[in-house]
């Protein structure tokens, strides 16, 4: 299912919900404890990112956001809006090799060509940058829950991912998983959430609702046929 413009509005008032709060204060403690961003260092979101790249805006400036334009426009941050733009997922308008690091998450899913989107974001990643991908996982219980985001969208196992970024000149050099608590807006299991979390994790990792992978350039591989970047962006800026 390919995310709408309408679709992102069903996004922020998810995040709105209790269930949303807490799969965001969720992946925030695992992502940065997973990536721990230096000061001073460039970092693009894209998808729908915005509710996580907190964790690395307060202390820097050099943060962006890019939904993809199935998506619609946003508005981010909220106090200085304008770090948000909107660009079809293989026409990202930022120079090559604009950014140190780049989150993917409510985008791999969601993307028309993967691998198109993929290697995008490798040309905009510089030589010695990171990518972090946060995606349904094809075995954890978010991925049939239609009524949350994470179960929309084109599911991934980690070795699905592992020959997806091979394919396009990335190699993978982290792997782990996160969202551990069932997927119901009940008080007592959302309470609950960290145990959830610390279980799941020691006794049933293939339960986790989202793979997380990290992965760098593959400055080595072979350069993969028919990929070239399309000579033509597109962009739309978010309303200021």
């Amino acid at each position: 299912m390919h995310v709408t413009g309408h679709e992102i509005d069903q996004l922020g008032r998810f995040y709105a919900t209790p269930l949303g709060q807490m799969a965001t204060r969720t992946l925030r403690a695992r992502l940065s404890a997973l990536w721990p961003l230096a000061p001073g260092a460039s970092l693009l979101g894209l998808g729908y990112a915005m509710p996580y790249l907190r964790i690395w805006r307060d202390a820097n400036d050099r943060t962006a956001a890019c939904t993809y334009a199935g998506m619609g426009a946003a508005r981010w941050p909220r106090h200085r809006p304008g770090l948000a733009t909107v660009a079809e997922e293989d026409r990202l308008p930022f120079p090559d090799l604009s950014f140190d690091r780049v989150l993917m998450i409510h985008a791999l899913e969601h993307a028309e060509n993967a691998r198109r989107a993929l290697r995008e974001a490798w040309r905009v990643l510089k030589d010695d940058g990171h990518l972090l991908i946060v995606a349904p996982s094809r075995t954890g219980w978010w991925a049939y829950a239609e009524s949350t985001p994470f179960g929309h969208g084109h599911p991934y196992s980690p070795g699905q991912l592992n020959r997806l970024l091979g394919s396009v000149m990335l190699r993978v050099v982290r792997h782990d998983v996160g969202l551990f608590c069932p997927p119901l807006p009940w008080r007592g299991l959302i309470r609950g959430a960290g145990a959830w979390e610390r279980a799941g994790r020691r006794f049933a990792p293939r339960l986790g609702g989202v793979v997380i992978i990290e992965a760098t350039k593959d400055m080595y591989a072979a350069i993969p046929a028919g990929e070239g970047v399309p000579a033509r962006r597109m962009v739309v800026g978010a309303e200021g």
